[in-house]
């Protein structure tokens, strides 16, 4: 299989994404999807519209962690003023909801930290949580939502109720948790 499709698949990346290393990644993601897929017991009648199904869903994501990372550009940038929170005591407080932050987080159980940590911080959706940690879906659902217990009640001992509110919306939930690979 891979001998037979790469160099299509290849091409097709590149033509797509104009970046060879980058495409030879994706080609790499894809024959790894599509072999989970036959190991996990899955008939697949035609394994290159197969490939190609898994290539262009590969793009999608690819698409969409890009448009999650565009931002402002450095003239608008330049021409913002400064946030208020620059402020001395606003520096202090969110230096102290960081310090409680990572402490409740480090507190975790290793995989419930795991699992919060590839899904919050990394940006992983639960599937890709899931399989890369080999639990259920559900696990993963329920060690995300432990660990941003923990980092919620962590936040609520602070002192001023408006610094935990503050801090609670870093751990606001992704939007589509549960959007298909």
């Amino acid at each position: 299989m891979h001998v037979r499709y790469y160099s299509e698949l290849l091409r097709f990346f590149v033509h797509e994404i104009k970046d060879v290393h980058e495409a030879q990644d994706l080609v790499q993601q894809t024959f790894e999807r599509v072999l989970e897929r036959r190991y996990a017991g899955d008939q697949v009648a035609n394994v290159r519209a197969l490939l190609f199904e898994v290539a262009r869903n590969l793009l999608i994501d690819r698409h969409r962690q890009l448009q999650l990372r565009r931002h402002e550009s450095d003239e608008v940038l330049r021409n913002h003023s400064g946030p208020a929170a620059a402020e001395p005591e606003a520096v202090y407080a969110g230096h102290q909801r960081v310090v409680l932050l990572v402490a409740a987080i480090e507190a975790l159980p290793p995989r419930c930290r795991k699992a919060f940590i590839l899904h919050k911080i990394e940006g992983r959706s639960h599937a890709e949580v899931a399989r890369e940690m080999g639990v259920t879906l559900n696990m993963v659902e329920r060690h995300v939502m432990l660990a941003v217990a923990a980092c919620r009640k962590a936040l609520g001992d602070l002192p001023a109720k408006k610094s935990a509110q503050q801090g609670a919306r870093l751990l606001q939930p992704a939007t589509d948790e549960h959007a298909p690979d």
